[in-house]
Parts: C-alpha cells; structure tokens; sequence
C-alpha cells in the first residue's frame, strides 16, 4: 500500500458525514506505518474502546469506513478466525466489526458486519509479521495467495458497506 496523509484518509470516508470525517482520530505517526506491508490501514480509536477506522485501497480509488465493535451480547458465541485474513486468535482477539452502510440506506440504520482481528493488523497476521496469540491453521498457500485472499474478502466486504 502506498503511504497515505491524513487530508487522503479524512477524504476517503464513505460511511460518515464530512464532519465525522474531520473529527475522526487519525493514527498518529503515520510516516512510521509499515505501508510495504499493508494492505489496508485499519486503527482502532484511542478514545473509544468501540470505533475503529478502515482505509483501503478500492477501485481505483480509497474508501475509508467508520466501524464500531458489537459488544457481542450474552450467549453469543465467540467467533475466534477473522473473516478478512482467517487468522485464528484466543478469545477476544477477533471481534464483530459493524459499519454502517453509505449513502441513504446508513442514515436509515442499514449496517453490515464481519469478524475481523480486534487490532486490525491482518496484513501483518498474513506476512507473519505480527503473530497470533494461538496456532496458527496449517495451510498450503504462500504468502502471495493468502494476500490474494486477504484482498478478495476485504474488497466484497467494502462492497457490502457501499
């Protein structure tokens, strides 16, 4: 991924008023990401145990969306295998990320949501750059396709938020 300024990330969000976009706490250092790494910037809010932020390349273009951590609720099982990157962590290293839809159907409540690492660093699970709190699920891909893979999920879930 190419390094991103902050004017590029405010601009590319997609789920939240100009406004939002302004206020929203973008993460600091953002010279000192691993970009060669990354396929997608993704943070959580320092401010707010529920919100996080996604940007990420997207035809052509960027889209950035504003997501928020379901508290996951009584009885819910716990889902421990992202859905974007299928790293598998211990309880509490994946949570149910919602974002709410662009446009009209977002401002009538309209949402969608996955199961994504809480700290939103799949592309450095996937590089083995970062390394999960569990074993992580043999499988014959090389780095290169579990990228492929990493990219397909995250580019039909942006497609379902709009």
């Amino acid at each position: 991924m190419s390094p991103l300024t902050e004017p590029e990330i405010r601009a590319s969000f997609v789920n939240c008023s100009k406004g939002e976009a302004k206020r929203l706490n973008v993460p600091r250092g953002l010279p000192d990401q691993p970009w060669a790494d990354l396929d997608f910037l993704g943070w959580r809010d320092p401010q707010s145990r529920t919100r996080g932020y996604l940007v990420a390349p997207y035809d052509g273009g960027l889209r950035g969306i504003v997501l928020r951590a379901s508290d996951g609720g009584a009885g819910v099982p716990r889902k421990n295998l992202c859905t974007i990157c299928l790293t598998p962590h211990p309880p509490g290293g994946v949570v149910l990320l919602v974002a709410p839809r662009a446009g009209k159907a977002g401002q009538n409540g309209d949402s969608v949501g996955t199961y994504v690492c809480a700290d939103l660093q799949c592309s450095l699970y996937v590089r083995g750059r970062r390394k999960p709190d569990t074993e992580r699920l043999p499988e014959s891909l090389t780095v290169d396709q579990r990228i492929d893979r990493l990219t397909t999920n995250l580019a039909a879930f942006l497609g379902r938020v709009g």
